[in-house]
């Protein structure tokens, strides 16, 4: 097959694949994203755009194995009962609607900045349900809150969400670097996700419940149950997760670090079907199919482009990259469009490349904000609380996702070109 053939194969199946994972489905078939990927992947060996093993080399190797380690990190948490734990001792402290939206925004978040901010808000969406129906209020707010929180906390650090451990691995940023430019950005932007949630929802939160507290007699049950239950696990999986934490800031290598723990947690008595029932396989395959796929692209199309010479790309188009970026989230989702970046941003001027690469983290976490589709972790939340009986419409949602959006990024726009670059 010549090579111009194979450069129009490469670039149908690119665009074929990018189409299916904007719609999120075939018609006709009952394929997934993950599928679609696969399929992407597969098409791109089978014509000859790309070699077997050159594309088995394609896959990021360090971003997969994060990824998986902090899953399995996390499914031993959640196995314990630390979600559980840690939001009803501090969410059964605050009783107040804007005590207890304060703390859900500041829990989602924290938790979202260190482990995988999807996965937190599993753990944490039927709490707030059952502390909201006990105490009698609303329950929106707070739903809206622990979704748009986790995706604004997981701005802070590498191991927040999926696309930002792709951009570790692939801008080599130390983990205590990425910290230091983006936490800033995450924590202004938790305030400003709680001041504009309050002002929305400020007639439904000045409402205050009249709920009642569990009898002296549950609380001694509860408290006995938990007890007797997962206290080894419990102090063993905190113990290699503060550790994991430690050496991530300590600059060791961080898929290495969580491989490390991910082993460490499994050699105990929990049954290892348990864990592995947790770990989201489906992300997995779609990582790998997409960087299969966009390998076979850039080394059939983006590498005869010249970027190096687009004047676009000289400089430091902080603005314009963020402002593509979070399009291109809400079009295919965060990681497809980050994975967009891959060749380009390596063909910016040295000097600017870290910043661009920092940016691209920022715009495409914090855009999935805008709407309820724009990340996983607001369907968590909306179909956690479908299941409850409790509505989140894409209004609802849009009320307050569209100007925390837009708010947050102006923030970190202007904190990465004007104070970090």
């Amino acid at each position: 097959m010549s090579s111009d053939a194979q450069t129009w194969i490469a670039g149908i199946i690119f665009a074929a694949t990018y189409l299916g994972l904007a719609i999120g489905k075939v018609p006709g078939l009952r394929i997934d994203r993950a599928g679609i990927a696969l399929v992407g992947a597969t098409l791109m060996i089978v014509t000859g755009v790309v070699s077997l093993s050159d594309a088995v080399r394609s896959i990021d190797d360090q971003t997969i194995l994060l990824l998986f380690g902090m899953m399995v990190v996390v499914s031993y948490l959640r196995l314990a009962g630390f979600f559980q734990r840690l939001a009803g001792w501090t969410l059964s402290r605050f009783r107040s609607p804007y005590g207890l939206l304060g703390v859900t925004i500041g829990l989602s978040g924290v938790l979202s900045a260190f482990l995988v901010n999807d996965i937190v808000c599993i753990a944490l969406t039927p709490l707030v349900l059952h502390l909201t129906r006990r105490l009698r209020l609303d329950p929106l707010p707070h739903l809206l809150g622990l979704a748009t929180a986790a995706n604004v906390g997981s701005t802070a650090t590498i191991t927040g969400n999926p696309q930002n451990m792709i951009i570790g691995s692939l801008s080599n940023i130390a983990y205590l670097r990425f910290a230091a430019r983006l936490a800033p950005v995450a924590i202004a932007g938790l305030l400003l996700t709680f001041f504009i949630i309050a002002w929305v929802f400020r007639s439904a939160l000045r409402r205050p419940g009249d709920g009642e507290d569990l009898k002296p007699a549950q609380r001694a049950r509860r408290g006995k149950r938990h007890h007797r239950a997962h206290n080894w696990l419990l102090g063993k999986s905190l113990t290699v997760t503060l550790a994991s934490v430690v050496l991530f800031f300590a600059g060791l290598p961080i898929a290495l670090v969580a491989l490390g723990a991910a082993a460490i947690l499994l050699m105990g008595r929990v049954r290892p079907e348990k864990v592995y029932r947790q770990v989201d396989w489906s992300l997995l395959v779609m990582f790998c199919g997409l960087f299969i796929v966009v390998h076979a692209f850039e080394v059939r199309l983006v590498r005869h482009w010249d970027l190096e010479h687009w004047g676009v790309l000289g400089g430091h188009p902080v603005t314009l990259l963020s402002l593509v970026s979070a399009g291109l989230s809400n079009l295919v989702s965060n990681v497809p469009a980050v994975l967009i970046f891959k060749p380009i941003i390596p063909a910016m001027p040295e000097a600017a490349q870290e910043t661009a690469w920092l940016a691209l983290a920022m715009s495409s976490t914090l855009a999935g904000n805008l709407t309820v589709l724009g990340s996983v972790a607001n369907l968590i939340v909306v179909e956690g609380a479908r299941r409850e009986g409790i509505t989140v419409s894409f209004w609802d949602y849009c009320k307050v996702g569209v100007p925390i959006t837009l708010v947050t990024l102006a923030v970190g726009v202007m904190w990465l070109q004007w104070v970090v670059y």
